[in-house]
């Protein structure tokens, strides 16, 4: 899983997209830590609402932050939705039903990382059925005071191991766990 949050723990605002503090943590080196992670991926994973502000967003980003926009539009691409009709990101499958089964199909198989982004519902999934193997977070230093969640009320509990911990110039952090 790779998200950013607020330091009071929401990934995004009180509605969808609303992520003003992404501004704020990103710099030279979350950006190259993401390139980093984006070249070690076989597949970027997502729910409907994130796949779809991805998509409008990337494929108009490439003048921004050229290399992330270029593996990001690259990379394979996972969408699970059983309402989205089509999928039309460069390299991208849609899957509708059984998202857990899939993963661990697909896990079975690479050797790659898979990251989720967002997609919290998909998440919390992912979570509960034990697939994911590690958290890389992104701590932005905002206090938001409300919004949505990144973690849910209701998921299994879980202790992890800290892998590392990155300070940021930006004054944001970065952490990995794994289970």
């Amino acid at each position: 899983m790779w998200n950013i949050i607020t330091l009071d723990g929401y990934f995004e605002g009180s509605q969808n997209w609303d992520l003003p503090f992404h501004n704020v943590i990103w710099g030279k080196e979350l950006e190259k830590f993401s390139i980093e992670q984006l070249n070690a991926a076989d597949y970027l994973v997502f729910g409907r609402v994130t796949y779809e502000g991805m998509a409008a967003h990337w494929t108009k980003a490439t003048d921004e932050n050229t290399e992330t926009a270029r593996l990001m539009n690259k990379i394979p691409k996972l969408v699970f939705s059983s309402t989205l009709k089509s999928a039309d990101w460069n390299n991208t499958t849609l899957i509708k039903e059984n998202a857990s089964a899939e993963i661990s199909r697909l896990k079975a198989q690479g050797d790659g990382d898979m990251y989720i982004f967002g997609s919290a519902n998909l998440s919390e999934t992912f979570i509960n059925d034990h697939l994911i193997d590690e958290y890389r977070i992104g701590i932005a230093p905002v206090i938001l005071g409300s919004g949505r969640p990144l973690f849910s009320q209701g998921i299994a509990a879980e202790n992890l191991s800290l892998i590392s911990s990155q300070p940021l110039e930006t004054g944001g952090i970065v952490v990995r766990y794994t289970k």
